[in-house]
């Protein structure tokens, strides 16, 4: 009898083992369902920190898009020439129609670096693959153009 309760116990481990590798393997596989972790990988392979002195080489070198995520105000006092204004609280709503290649490498900054953050969160989410974060205007050396000019 102990014999055939061991055999059943280590068949019911056996088959537990099995049914959670082929859960996880099923998900892997394309049944919509990711492994754990995987969407944040993707989205930290999405979202990059730099520097302004990366952002201005990327500029030079790459098709990249610039886009300003501060005011209309601010905007039209000093931003950076090309930049696109999509302000923080309507990437949301208008990020499709205004960046409809989601592939696109995307340049974020606002004034400090806060809103540009929270917009390339907001990207990432909406499934931006290129989103890079420089930060904000307030570090930017290099040439503007605007009301103050």
């Amino acid at each position: 009898m102990r014999r055939e309760k061991r055999f059943g116990i280590l068949l019911t481990a056996a088959l537990l083992l099995t049914g959670c590798g082929a859960a996880a393997d099923s998900g892997a596989a394309g049944s919509g369902v990711l492994p754990a972790g995987t969407e944040s990988a993707a989205a930290e392979s999405a979202y990059h920190k730099i520097t302004a002195e990366e952002a201005r080489d990327k500029m030079e070198q790459e098709d990249v898009i610039i886009v300003d995520v501060r005011t209309e105000e601010e905007y039209a006092e000093a931003h950076i020439p090309g930049a696109l204004l999509l302000p923080l609280d309507t990437v949301a709503d208008q990020a499709e129609e205004m960046l409809p290649d989601r592939d696109a490498p995307l340049l974020l900054y606002c004034r400090s670096g806060r809103r540009s953050k929270q917009a390339s969160d907001t990207l990432v989410e909406l499934g931006y693959t290129n989103v890079y974060d420089f930060g904000g205007i307030i570090d930017w050396p290099y040439e503007t153009e605007g009301a103050e000019q």
